[in-house]
């Protein structure tokens, strides 16, 4: 049997809808989605890239994820690594990462410090394969060039590198 609230004269059913018009605990957790699983070090992240035939470079030549001349992979996203590795198959193109979780880049909850992100250097084959296999989206409001891939994620060219949203973990 489920207990009924009267809240200002609207009966509810249930205490999950109770705690979403009052905005209590529930409310916050009830569509929460679950946090996404991470590579707790640098290390974890840089053994699957290097396995997979990925190269990585800083301008500081280092690792610390405090230091925005480093390149970090500390707390990145295993879709982000697992979307880096898929893009490498994909397109048989050399691929060197140049920004990963380290400060100094925008903020936001798809941040490269959240680890959904990651820079790759311009080379010609990343950038025909992105130009020619994904879609054309327009400008971000930078002036980046954007391209989205047929699993959702976002390719953005910057000046010197593509700045890359996973969203998921497929190129």
């Amino acid at each position: 049997m489920q207990t009924k609230f009267l809240l200002p004269n609207r009966p509810f059913l249930s205490s999950l809808a109770a705690a979403a018009v009052l905005g209590g605990p529930l409310a916050a957790t009830a569509d929460a989605a679950p946090a996404p699983a991470k590579y707790q070090t640098h290390a974890q992240a840089a053994a699957v890239l290097k396995q997979a035939g990925i190269s990585w470079s800083s301008s500081g030549g280092c690792s610390n994820r405090e230091n925005s001349r480093c390149t970090s992979f500390t707390k990145i996203n295993k879709a982000t690594i697992a979307g880096l590795v898929a893009f490498k198959k994909a397109s048989r193109c050399a691929v060197r990462v140049t920004g990963g979780t380290e400060r100094g880049h925008a903020s936001g909850t798809y941040s490269h410090y959240n680890g959904y992100k990651a820079d790759i250097a311009l080379n010609g084959c990343v950038n025909k394969y992105i130009t020619s296999r994904f879609k054309h989206t327009g400008k971000r409001s930078d002036g980046a060039t954007l391209y989205k891939s047929p699993a959702g994620n976002v390719y953005a060219r910057e000046g010197n590198h593509w700045d890359i949203t996973y969203y998921n973990s497929r190129a």
